[in-house]
């Protein structure tokens, strides 16, 4: 893996996120000269600020402003660029829909334009969601070919996203310097999450404040994700476009094996082992109907980039509670606790290989 980034020019829109810290600190440890891109610090606290580190160029500019992207693109000629900055919130985009568009829709045109004007040979990779397909509440898992769609602003966002990226792929990057891959992934859970009316997040949180944890669907089920799981396939993806064009302008799932779906419940009880001091109680005075899970066929990233998940569910919680209860003892050195954990990582990746 190392080969393919050592000393490679490598974009990360959004790296200032819970998934773009992550990256970026991957990156580096692979000793690619990572830049990037974000309009501002997300959370507080930050993943990011709390790695505390040092990228060669940390820009902030939204990737709404097609003549900065433009400008940076140009000026850094990457290698690689991994395209994760985005509004990702379902309940900010009934607030604000026009801005979500914009950044989600508009945000990803802006960059296939800056890259269309690229004349170096860059790999990008762009990172949309399971939101995207048209949500029929069938129990199969979907795949890559199955309807888009989007009931709410931000789910239509990503839908017209994939359309925006397939018409610049089949116009401007079939037999070009640019190849495209698109990334689809669901909720992820991991250390250095900070996302409000997130369980784990909230988890910690309450904790902190010294309160109950109030739960309202404790048997709602997930498909929990350790964050470096589709990470990993993002990379998968990045080293299969460098190595061939016959896979270009393919989008890609990347989702939990359906024997993870796990309730709420089964997440906190896990949780607890590490974090003692978790506490929660269920609030029984209101009741919200439960959305049908959204499940991801993930066959096509096994056979065609040889990518499965890793962990399992008990693995997922502990590598999320350890981080965690390390912020929680006020450890100060949570980068090198974060880049143990991707070392770790890959090697459960290369033993499950074996």
């Amino acid at each position: 893996m190392q080969e393919y980034f050592k000393n490679k020019k490598v974009i990360i829109t959004g790296h200032t996120g819970f998934k773009g810290s992550w990256l970026s600190l991957w990156m580096s440890m692979l000793g690619a000269e990572v830049s990037g891109i974000s309009i501002s610090i997300p959370t507080n606290p930050s993943h990011f600020e709390l790695l505390n580190l040092k990228i060669k160029n940390d820009i902030r500019v939204d990737i709404y402003n097609s003549k900065k992207i433009e400008d940076i693109i140009s000026r850094i000629k990457p290698d690689y660029v991994f395209h994760l900055a985005a509004q990702p919130l379902v309940a900010l985009s009934y607030q604000n829909p026009l801005e979500t568009f914009q950044t989600n829709v508009v945000g990803t045109a802006n960059l296939l334009e800056a890259l269309r004007e690229l004349k170096n040979e860059c790999i990008a990779v762009i990172i949309t969601s399971d939101k995207s397909y048209d949500n029929l509440e069938i129990s199969r898992g979907y795949h890559e070919d199955d309807k888009l769609g989007g009931s709410d602003p931000y789910s239509g966002s990503k839908g017209a996203a994939e359309l925006v990226i397939n018409s610049y792929t089949k116009s401007f990057f079939i037999e070009n310097n640019i190849r495209i891959g698109v990334g689809r992934a669901g909720n992820v859970i991991g250390g250095g999450d900070w996302a409000k009316n997130r369980i784990i997040p909230d988890a910690i949180r309450s904790i902190e404040n010294e309160q109950n944890l109030i739960i309202r669907s404790p048997n709602a089920t997930r498909p929990w994700q350790h964050v470096l799981e589709p990470l990993s396939g993002y990379i998968s993806l990045a080293i299969n476009l460098k190595n061939s064009n016959e896979n270009n302008g393919q989008a890609f799932n990347f989702g939990p094996s359906f024997e993870y779906d796990y309730t709420v419940q089964d997440v906190l009880v896990e949780l607890k082992k590490t974090i003692t001091k978790l506490n929660w109680v269920v609030e029984k005075t209101k009741t919200f109907k439960e959305s049908t899970l959204l499940k991801l066929d993930c066959n096509k990233a096994h056979n065609l980039l040889n990518w499965s998940s890793t962990l399992n569910f008990q693995k997922t919680i502990s590598f999320t509670s350890l981080w965690y209860l390390e912020y929680l003892n006020k450890n100060k050195n949570l980068k090198a606790l974060s880049e143990n954990q991707i070392l770790e990582f890959n090697r459960f990746v290369k033993n499950k290989k074996k």
